[in-house]
């Protein structure tokens, strides 16, 4: 089955009951730039919410870039995530010059929340989803 790369709406989270689940449900995953906090969620596709805070940067430019960058790597691999709600946190500023580098953390931070997911799945549910 092809898969189309929007965003859709559903994808994203904005109401503040969704993050506040999330942050209370303390399961996370981090590296240097980032830091990602999810629960398993009763969709079938991840949705994303990102907290970029004025600590981070004070520049809203600043802050707008990264939250474009964070958006648009979920964009491109929504579809090799778990169904969890994800909360990125920017726990570093970065800019253009490491945008290699935070390319490979989020794919990393990927990996490991898909296997940890994956362990706390039953069966039945990873059934779906491998199509059997």
């Amino acid at each position: 089955m092809a898969h189309t790369y929007r965003l859709v709406k559903q994808a994203k989270m904005i109401k503040t009951d969704d993050f506040s689940s999330v942050f209370n449900f303390r399961k996370r995953i981090s590296s240097l730039h980032l830091a990602m906090h999810y629960q398993p969620n009763i969709y079938l596709r991840a949705r994303i919410g990102l907290v970029i805070g004025k600590k981070t940067s004070k520049l809203a430019v600043s802050r707008n870039y990264m939250r474009r960058v964070l958006r648009e790597l979920f964009r491109l691999n929504q579809h090799e995530i778990a169904p969890v709600d994800l909360v990125i946190r920017v726990q570093k500023k970065f800019g253009k010059v490491e945008f290699s580098q935070i390319k490979q953390e989020f794919n990393s931070l990927i990996i490991k929340l898909n296997q940890r997911v994956s362990e706390r799945l039953p069966n039945n549910i990873q059934n779906i989803d491998s199509g059997i």
